[in-house]
């Protein structure tokens, strides 16, 4: 059985190379994986991967979310897959040729991961958005419809809420990896800040998540290892 920590992914949302590397050394042995976003990549750039596996044992999630015609996305995810990361991300988009690209160009040492919904949208967002409500009624609905076409494009899961975990583990069966934000621990409560699909580490392990992207909780605690061990903790218990 896993143990809990390695559920747990921490974002690097930071501004620099130092900021970053602090909180790897720190959290090394309590987190399963270090997620880099837009924010460090951009000003970091490929080395930040690099320095990461040099400092820590723990995974690299590289979360771009690349989005673009598929020969551009075939060649970006071509650079990624040299880097040697663990699981990157691509939305999910309108051409169905995108995700099958990806797939192909990361090969089989990094897994392709389709960002669904963001966790910041709510219903009124796809109407605004001009979707059609009566073919997309909802945002569970649209996730369903995407990590369907995900999974058949090859991809090793996706990154939903917590809310919609169940429905596609039920779906897409185990091995379908599903990743979840907007995670807040039982201690700390569930405001939603940014995000407004949002649950427990609990929850979302007994839903059937695989990995829970967990930064504000541990980032702004005045103990960020116990903080990390406390989640950790969360998640033994609930399985």
């Amino acid at each position: 059985m896993r143990p809990g920590k390695d559920y747990i992914v921490f974002p690097l949302d930071l501004a620099s190379m130092a900021e970053a590397l602090t909180y790897v050394r720190r959290l090394g042995d309590a987190v399963g994986l270090f997620k880099v976003g837009l924010e460090l990549f951009i000003r970091c750039g490929p080395d930040v991967v690099a320095a990461i596996r040099s400092e820590s044992a723990a995974g690299v999630f590289l979360d771009l979310k690349l989005h673009d015609i598929p020969q551009t996305v075939a060649r970006a995810m071509a650079g990624v897959a040299a880097l040697g990361v663990d699981l990157v991300t691509v939305h999910c988009g309108e051409d169905p040729r995108m995700l099958p690209a990806a797939v192909a160009a990361a090969g089989a040492a990094t897994r392709v991961l389709a960002v669904t919904v963001l966790t910041s949208v709510a219903d009124a967002d796809l109407r605004g958005a001009g979707l059609d409500p009566g073919l997309v009624p909802d945002v569970r609905q649209l996730v369903r419809r995407r990590a369907e076409a995900a999974r058949q494009a090859g991809c090793a899961g996706v990154v939903c809420s917590p809310w919609e975990a169940a429905a596609i583990k039920a779906a897409a069966g185990a091995g379908f990896l599903v990743v979840t934000p907007g995670i807040r621990p039982a201690w700390e409560g569930v405001g939603s800040q940014d995000q407004r699909r949002v649950t427990t580490p609990a929850e979302a392990v007994r839903a059937g998540a695989d990995y829970l992207v967990v930064g504000r909780p541990i980032r702004d605690a005045a103990d960020p290892v116990e903080a990390a061990r406390r989640i950790a903790a969360e998640i033994e218990a609930a399985r």
